[in-house]
């Protein structure tokens, strides 16, 4: 990789934000600046840590310049010096070359997070309530803000289906790979014999998508308003405050019966579906891709088998990265950082992989 060319480059343009951020004609343009030193801001650590690898490679050089040094005493500490920094040099550079990855520039956005039962009758409604229970859990770790959108709750306390939006900084950052099929083994409460019972839940988790994002025709859309229901579809109200909106070109429907205001309901359903149809034109962003560089990394496919919770074990696994965990009662607690960091790192790494092959394949697109 050809970092040394990809750090100057990094200086290059912090120097040249320095030079614009310090010009009149930034300083009077309010939304310029604000811009330019948000940029500048982003750079700062890189640039330090940049600084930081110059007094390596100096201090290196240094110690390599005394290796023909007449005295025998400052030859044998220069020998000592240089191998703690020759070992000191792969690590550092290990770090700049993840912090030289292209940030996803959706990670610092809000979540819309969808759960739903899969194959398991009531075991999985009771397993998907256990999810969304865990992210909740998780997100009060994080003083994140979590607003339930829409749900259908079945006689026992499971959930057959839930969305909510999920609020706080760097949300999709970390629950970004959460995305997929979540399969559970324990003994249900119901289970007279004690046999161990396999049941599933799908997640999703969608960055919140801004109109500039995603612009959509009133025209595509058919807009029906009826009753809220409870437990069993019963009217737990006499207005017509819910909401369903259907977007006739995708023919995706989402609904809202949360708040008792239609206009409230309408605003939360209407941040549901830019999401969706924002995910559903990055995933064709991605197919794209994929297709031009004939690999892609995995990012948590809704469709995939990601992570079994083993009850009797007191186990979880996360299949991607082969990683396991004997502490599932800390980790429905909302104790997920270890795992998700455990994540993070994998798909960086594998991100990494495949920028240095692009690099190193001199016909391949983006060489």
């Amino acid at each position: 990789m050809r970092l040394i060319e990809n750090l100057e480059n990094v200086e290059k343009r912090y120097e040249g934000l320095t030079g614009e951020l310090s010009s009149p004609e930034v300083i009077q343009n309010r939304e310029l600046y604000q811009r330019l030193s948000r940029q500048q801001a982003e750079l700062y650590p890189l640039v330090e840590e940049i600084k930081k690898y110059k007094k390596l490679l100096a201090d290196i050089e240094e110690a390599e310049g005394l290796l023909s040094s007449g005295d025998e005493e400052l030859k044998k500490l220069a020998i000592g010096e240089l191998d703690e920094l020759k070992q000191e040099r792969p690590e550092v550079e290990k770090k700049l070359t993840l912090m030289l990855i292209p940030k996803d520039s959706r990670d610092d956005r809000d979540v819309i997070l969808e759960i739903r039962a899969g194959t398991g009758g009531e075991e999985a409604a009771l397993f998907a309530s256990a999810l969304f229970r865990m992210y909740s859990k998780y997100a009060e770790v994080k003083r994140w803000k979590v607003e339930v959108i829409d749900s259908n709750i079945t006689g026992l306390g499971g959930i057959k289906e839930i969305t909510a939006s999920i609020q706080g900084r760097g949300a999709f950052s970390r629950l970004k790979f959460e995305s997929g099929v979540h399969r559970v083994q324990r003994v249900p409460t119901t289970e007279a014999a004690g046999r161990i019972h396999t049941s599933a839940a799908t997640v999703a988790v969608l960055p919140e998508a801004e109109e500039v994002d995603i612009r959509i025709d009133e025209k595509d859309l058919r807009i029906d308003t009826f009753c809220a229901s409870g437990h069993g579809g019963q009217s737990v109200n006499t207005t017509y405050s819910a909401v369903r909106i259907v977007h006739i070109p995708s023919g995706l429907v989402v609904k809202c019966q949360d708040e008792r205001s239609q206009l409230k309901n309408r605003e939360k359903a209407m941040k549901v579906l830019r999401a969706r149809l924002y995910e559903m034109e990055q995933e064709k962003l991605e197919d794209e891709r994929a297709r031009q560089r004939k690999s892609q990394v995995g990012t948590g496919d809704r469709s995939q088998r990601i992570r079994t919770y083993n009850y009797p074990q007191n186990r979880v696994t996360d299949h991607r990265i082969g990683l396991t965990l004997h502490k599932l009662d800390r980790f429905l607690e909302g104790e997920l950082d270890e795992l998700i960091d455990g994540l993070i790192a994998y798909f960086q790494t594998e991100k990494l992989k495949e920028i240095s092959a692009l690099e190193e394949a001199p016909d391949a697109p983006g060489a």
